[in-house]
């Protein structure tokens, strides 16, 4: 009960910082802001592989279908964290900052011998940016908040080296652009989009693992996620900002039918060898079809001729992952188990800004640290990554990451036996 207790706590914990849990990117203020790709800090220090991940040891919300190899008498729980630090560079004008907060909190759980089940919380996007530039008779500044988050339940099945499973997720969150007017003579006008989402979400994922010997494996994976059209509301609010005045809204629309989400499919490939030493690779391709979305502009109420916020046209998402894992020796000193993780990435985001396509490409490494009792594990990993627009370069960005993940892993459905 002390253990549930904690544990409860600390999901609390993460759902109150969920909302809180933001980049630092003027990128961001564009779509529905900096997508995330459902890893754990675990994943994440292997370039975030994960679509044919399943070890039972370490949760794996990237591909539902590998619920199904946790231990029948085994519970895991695991929360995430990160500190993002980015040094930004447009033509000769350079700045630094740092973001960052908690990152997702999952639970998984066997449901009988042959199906596993999960439940958590994770960033579907983020948003968070601050900037300003001068204009004539004054001075504009830009401010952005929020993001979509995503609770979720998933189940897993598995049969004969094929697994299959499925999350069902609840989105969630706010969106907020606002935009300051600053006159050099007085006063300061503010004129603020919201995005208001409330949807639901569905991942199918499917995993195949053919055994050469006892010690070696090799399994495929793959995941599935329909378009869709996301529900919810938006609006748009101008106001003078002093303490009488009173926001009026200039534009607003219903969400659903007017702004989607893409046609999704990841792919992936690992082989694991486990002997006296344990090593794993996996390499990674994701897929989403985002060309072909609804992201729709916002009239005012008044004058529909009047666009009051733009809408946009995406590029498809591509991103192609490779990582890998190696424990020196399974049962040697405390230095030898540890895990010692290296991964890469390279990145087509789905932003459109100004017919300029945006890339990223990073490189990542991290430690599993095993706890005294041998089981619960703690991952430290590092990242650096780099983001630029072309062909125009616009705003270049490099971030150093650190990242940590407790994994605690209890044998919490094992009754001892009293002689």
């Amino acid at each position: 009960m002390k253990k549930i207790k904690i544990l409860f706590f600390l999901a609390l914990s993460a759902v109150a910082g969920a909302f809180a849990q933001n980049v630092t990117t003027p990128y961001s203020m564009y779509g529905y802001g900096i997508l995330g790709d459902r890893a754990t800090s675990m994943q994440r220090q292997m370039g975030s592989v994960g679509y044919a991940m399943n070890s039972g040891r370490q949760i794996n919300v990237m591909n539902p279908a590998s619920y199904a190899a946790i231990d029948s008498l085994t519970f895991l729980f695991d929360i995430g964290a990160d500190v993002s630090m980015l040094w930004q560079k447009e033509g000769t004008v350079k700045e630094n900052s740092v973001g960052g907060g908690l990152d997702y909190i999952t639970m998984q759980f066997p449901i009988c011998k042959f199906m596993g089940g999960s439940i958590g919380m994770l960033p579907y996007s983020s948003v968070g940016y601050a900037f300003g530039k001068d204009i004539a008779h004054g001075a504009l500044q830009n401010q952005g908040s929020g993001g979509i988050n995503q609770a979720y339940l998933g189940i897993a099945g598995k049969y004969a080296g094929f697994s299959l499973g499925v999350n069902v997720a609840y989105s969630f969150g706010n969106i907020i652009n606002d935009y300051y007017a600053n006159p050099a003579t007085s006063g300061q006008s503010l004129v603020e989009h919201v995005m208001q989402i409330r949807d639901w979400d569905i991942v199918i994922g499917a995993q195949y693992t053919a055994r050469f010997s006892k010690t070696e494996k090799l399994s495929l994976g793959a995941t599935f996620t329909p378009k869709k059209s996301l529900h919810g509301n938006t609006w748009v609010t101008t106001q003078e900002t002093t303490l009488e005045s009173v926001a009026d809204t200039v534009a607003s629309m219903k969400i659903g039918g007017n702004y989607e989400t893409p046609m999704s499919i990841g792919a992936g490939v690992s082989y694991t060898h486990e002997r006296t030493s344990r090593w794993m690779v996996e390499a990674d391709i994701t897929f989403q079809q985002w060309s072909k979305v609804k992201y729709s502009e916002l009239r005012e109420l008044s004058n529909p001729d009047n666009v009051v916020f733009q809408g946009m046209n995406f590029n498809n998402r591509t991103k192609y992952a490779v990582g890998g894992e190696f424990v020196p020796k399974v049962r040697g000193n405390y230095f030898q188990r540890m895990s010692y993780r290296l991964g890469a990435y390279y990145n087509n985001d789905y932003l459109n800004i100004q017919g300029n396509k945006l890339k990223e490409y990073g490189v990542t490494a991290g430690f599993g640290f095993n706890t005294p009792e041998g089981k619960t594990m703690i991952n430290l990993g590092f990242e650096w990554k780099h983001r630029k627009a072309t062909p125009e370069r616009l705003i270049t960005e490099n971030y150093f990451n650190i990242m940590l993940g407790i994994n605690v892993n209890e044998l919490w459905f094992w009754q001892r036996k009293i002689k």
